[in-house]
């Protein structure tokens, strides 16, 4: 392994563009010509990885390897010949490998680079290092110190010197890139402390220009708290992979890429531990790469329900551990999705469904059909969700249900506290029920643990129904009679502004009192 200030270390180049390649043979002229016009004046490879092209990608890429080392950036060229690929993180496994640069600059083989992308991005790393050190835990000797590296969000706000971010750290391929061991004043930290932590992107122009207009907004339109806020949406990392620049020790302090192969979101695996391990996100707002939409790229492999899951399940570690409670903001299609997808913990925390739809919202309440029975209702529910339980005021001949009143529902009758008193608890202690938003959340939950909602409604019912599985009764209501925090689940940029001037006109904040899922 080199040490820090070695020859070989410093003769190094600065950066590697990691470019895995699978039949490009159309892009790749335009591409491969995009790293010779680097205006980038440091140290800069390329290392390429073909991954089993059948089409003449690998004569290209000679052919370009001669034109490329006459101006001073040296290739490496890796690759495999079996009959079938190994996918594209394998790919940008093996192409990472091959490579020695401080910091990796990834380029999709049919896009194409502006000039000044290199030395821009490097410069953003530059600009967000760490800010973190390690820091002593109390009592701790000083021995403990120099192998404990705590989770970043435990560390002292500091910034490490800027020669350890310019003069970066590189490894020896027999290690596999894992990173080496620096010295920070007393301290000896992994070298991937010393170096920007950041994924840093850049602003995008698509071709052909038309296509997928609504995503290339997102990417290029996001703030920078929302590179952070809105990493839970359909379209996946904020900041887009064929645009990644991140230091090397830092990426084998988090990867590497998934070797799944064809659908397996490898890109959006990386980003979410990348987020784990306290890494940050950082966009260029200028645009710095040509991104080619191709109908058959492999991207397009990878399920919708292979990447719905994986949201879900880090939209439930990261966020709803820090919720009590929270409304789902769609009680469409999406929104009851969502909620079905939810673990049953994290299902109980859903006090209600919000909407603009009067029809929605005159339902009353969703019911989860995966389950066996609805359990006790409030009025507006019919009597066959209730199975024929005997006990159930449905079962007299004389009985009338009457619709809840939509006063009731949009949260404007307030009488209805005299008539539903079992309405009007909190479900959590740390929200005063202020508005009646809440109010038929303890009716869902009553029926949930058996409890009376009526006086028809007996300890017999309890009983003898105890074989079946009550189903959570979730509420839905207007959004003005809702409570956040929401999990919003729609789709932004669709309704010409109406689902966005709804939001605002709630004066909430993103990241706190809502995120958006769709």
């Amino acid at each position: 392994m080199r040490a820090l200030g070695d020859p070989a270390a410093a003769a190094a180049p600065h950066v590697s563009v990691i470019l895995p390649v699978h039949n490009a043979e159309p892009w790749l002229d335009e591409c491969l010509r995009s790293v010779l016009q680097q205006d980038f004046q440091g140290s800069m490879e390329l290392s390429v990885f073909n991954d089993a092209s059948q089409d003449r990608s690998a004569a290209v890429i000679e052919r370009w390897k001669g034109r490329l080392e006459d101006a001073g950036i040296p290739v490496v060229i890796g690759g495999h010949d079996a009959p079938a690929p190994r996918g594209v993180g394998y790919s940008k496994n093996q192409a990472i490998a091959q490579s020695s640069g401080s910091y990796l600059c990834f380029l999709d083989s049919d896009d194409v680079m502006m000039p000044q992308r290199v030395r821009l991005q490097l410069e953003a790393a530059a600009q967000h290092p760490t800010s973190a050190v390690p820091r002593r835990s109390p009592g701790r000797p000083q021995a403990a110190v120099q192998t404990e590296f705590p989770d970043f969000r435990d560390h002292t706000q500091s910034r490490i010197p800027s020669v350890l971010l310019t003069t970066g750290c590189t490894c020896s391929r027999k290690d596999r890139g894992f990173p080496s061991l620096i010295r920070y004043g007393s301290l000896l930290v992994p070298c991937w402390y010393a170096s920007s932590r950041q994924i840093i992107g850049c602003r995008v122009r698509r071709e052909p220009p038309n296509s997928t207009e609504r995503y290339t907004r997102w990417i290029n339109q996001l703030t920078p708290d929302q590179l952070l806020t809105q990493v839970f949406t359909s379209h996946g990392p904020t900041v887009i992979m064929p645009t990644w620049f991140c230091s090397r020790a830092w990426f084998f302090h988090v990867g590497p890429f998934d070797e799944g192969g064809q659908g397996v979101p490898e890109d959006l695996l990386f980003f979410y531990d990348h987020l784990r391990k306290g890494g940050g996100v950082v966009r260029v707002d200028q645009s710095l790469l040509l991104y080619r939409y191709l109908p058959d790229a492999a991207t397009h492999s990878v399920l919708e329900t292979t990447i719905w899951t994986h949201r879900v399940r880090f939209l439930e570690e990261r966020v709803l551990p820090r919720w009590a409670a929270f409304t789902i903001w769609n009680a469409g299609r999406q929104g009851r999705r969502l909620y079905r997808s939810l673990t049953a913990e994290a299902r109980r925390k859903v006090v209600a469904f919000c909407d603009v739809d009067e029809n929605k919202i005159r339902k009353g309440f969703y019911c989860h059909e995966d389950s066996q029975v609805c359990g006790p209702r409030a009025p507006g529910r019919t009597a066959s969700s209730h199975m024929g339980c005997p006990h159930h005021p449905s079962s007299d001949p004389g009985y009338v249900e009457q619709p809840l009143p939509r006063a009731f529902l949009l949260g404007e009758d307030h009488q209805a506290q005299q008539q539903w008193p079992h309405c009007w608890g909190s479900p959590n202690p740390e929200w005063p029920v202020s508005l009646p938003s809440l109010g038929a959340l303890s009716a869902c939950r009553s029926s949930m643990a058996g409890r009376p909602v009526g006086p028809a409604w007996t300890p017999a019912h309890k009983t003898s129904c105890s074989q079946e599985r009550p189903k959570p009764r979730v509420p839905i209501l207007h959004f003005r009679a809702a409570r956040p925090p929401f999990v919003i689940c729609v789709k932004l940029d669709l309704t010409g502004g109406a689902f966005e001037d709804n939001l605002r006109s709630l004066h909430l904040r993103e990241g706190q009192d809502f995120l958006h899922f769709s």
